[in-house]
């Protein structure tokens, strides 16, 4: 794993406004950056991105198997109580996934290791499926780039896949998202793309826009009875809106289904190290309540994670992370350093939620900058990726787009 200095496309900019990609650049500062991308071996996606995603998305899935089973996980993942058989027929009737971004801690060296799961809302699909695709075939082009080269990324390929896969031809897909959102909207069309190249219809409504008939169903703009939905708002959110009501009479299946909020939640990762402890691509992680005792000198964790927690305490005494179970883009997430806090997000949005604690993953750092990959999941294996770089060590809303390649060291440009 390498930072590499390249020379910029000559248009590129024009070249994001003619495919509608306008938010290239946001508040005066480039969120697409390709003056230097990522190289990585063969080697490294496959044994180190790839495969081991692949596997943390399958133990989410088994996590989520004890979590709906259980009405005291439920609560601790904050689940509100009339809305948990929502959760668990869903699950129970296995209703589809469409896809998921990992987001890893990677230096090139050791294991990846799991930070969470953006498994419900997760945007950045635009860049790294089809802007990054056209950087590497650009560059290529322009010699920039050994012909040798390639990129980890059949993400818009496994789409199609997966809705074929799912629909039969022609079946109307409907899609929403937060109205006047660019990032939104590009991660909404990026999926409805996928779906009409997949023989689908797709039909777009504001968020906004959608009601609800007499009968209890979920209508479009144009007051078209939605069967199946594509919806960019997360089910911690949707749940706590008064048409959440309507959701199990209304005939309607949701993508992401509803079992996808227990993914999605940061409290899944203690449940997954309590399921999988010492696993390789897993951070030790606990709700926080159950060690904040421990976490001050003299104290003690509860007894039900006593043990677990002994064997890494002197590793969370040195640094650990503390985050809410809900946020978006490192909102309310802080590190804590020898007992002080040494960076924190600004966004304090999400800070009346529970929180849970994972020990500290030092980010790598080249030239400033300390990427974050994210490995995309479509159906249940790992297709591509996209990487996210900030000067801070919590990664937010402007940090940059980074595309990247793959080259072995004879095949560099």
């Amino acid at each position: 794993m390498q930072k590499i200095t390249l020379p910029e496309r000559p248009n590129w900019r024009d070249t994001a406004k003619d495919v509608g990609f306008t938010f290239a650049d946001m508040h005066g500062e480039p969120y697409w950056d390709e003056s230097s991308a990522y190289r990585f071996t063969l080697r490294q996606i496959e044994d180190d991105i790839e495969d081991p995603s692949t596997d943390l998305h399958a133990m989410c899935r088994d996590a989520v198997a004890e979590i709906v089973g259980s009405e005291g996980m439920m609560d601790r993942l904050g689940i509100p109580a009339p809305h948990r058989d929502l959760i668990a027929d869903s699950w129970r009737r296995n209703e589809p996934e469409i896809y998921g971004r990992l987001d890893l801690a990677y230096d090139g060296t050791g294991p990846a290791k799991l930070l969470e799961y953006n498994a419900d809302t997760p945007t950045s699909l635009y860049e790294s499926a089809s802007f990054q695709w056209q950087w590497l075939e650009d560059q290529m082009a322009a010699g920039a780039l050994s012909g040798g080269a390639d990129q980890f990324n059949g993400i818009h390929e496994a789409l199609v896949e997966r809705f074929r896969a799912l629909f039969d031809p022609n079946t109307d897909i409907h899609f929403t998202a937060v109205a006047d959102n660019p990032e939104d909207y590009a991660t909404v069309e990026a999926m409805a793309w996928a779906a009409r190249e997949a023989g689908m219809g797709a039909h777009y409504s504001d968020l906004d826009k959608l009601g609800v008939t007499k009968q209890g169903q979920f209508v479009d703009a144009e007051d078209r009875v939605i069967g199946t939905l594509f919806k960019l708002y997360p089910w911690e959110d949707l749940l706590r809106d008064d048409f959440a009501r309507h959701i199990k009479g209304s005939g309607c299946l949701f993508l992401e289904p509803a079992w996808k909020a227990l993914v999605s939640n940061k409290g899944i990762l203690p449940v997954l190290w309590q399921m999988f402890p010492g696993h390789p691509n897993l951070l030790p992680a606990f709700f926080a309540d159950d060690v904040a005792d421990a976490l001050v000198a003299g104290g003690r964790p509860v007894p039900a994670v006593a043990e677990a927690f002994g064997k890494v305490a002197d590793q969370f005494r040195r640094a650990h992370v503390v985050k809410p179970i809900f946020s978006r883009e490192g909102a309310g997430v802080s590190i804590v350093e020898g007992g002080d806090v040494t960076e924190a997000s600004a966004n304090t949005d999400y800070d009346q939620h529970p929180r849970i604690v994972q020990a500290y993953a030092p980010l790598p750092d080249f030239d400033g900058f300390k990427p974050i990959v994210g490995a995309w999941i479509v159906g249940d294996r790992c297709v591509g990726m996209g990487i996210r770089e900030d000067r801070a060590r919590i990664t937010q809303d402007l940090s940059r787009f980074k595309p990247h390649f793959i080259a072995e060291q004879g095949e560099m440009p």
